[in-house]
């Protein structure tokens, strides 16, 4: 028996395997595809796998902030000040990230 579980976003892979008729966790394993985005402290992290990504930083009144392009398979960060923002990644989805 063969079990995976896929998100959308973040493609997680749950795998199991059955012994006597019972599941048996064997591994689990993560692999990030796409554009993503990631808060820190004093900067946002935008990485892209796969393909090139456009992201737009919004501060949380909706003014456009910044425009980051990031190639195929390269990850690129900005600084910001301390605060919240909503990123979008053109037309496929938005995030609300922190900066520390």
């Amino acid at each position: 028996m063969l079990i995976i579980t896929v998100c959308a976003v973040g493609m997680t892979a749950n795998v199991l395997a059955a012994s006597d008729n019972r599941p048996q966790a064997i591994d689990h394993v993560e692999v990030t595809t796409g554009p993503s985005v990631q808060g820190g402290t004093g900067r946002i992290v935008f990485s892209s796998v796969g393909h090139e990504a456009t992201f737009r930083v919004y501060s949380i009144t909706g003014q456009l902030l910044k425009v980051v392009k990031v190639l195929a398979d390269q990850t690129v960060s900005a600084e910001l000040p301390k605060g919240f923002y909503i990123v979008k990644c053109g037309d496929q989805w938005s995030r609300k990230v922190v900066v520390k």
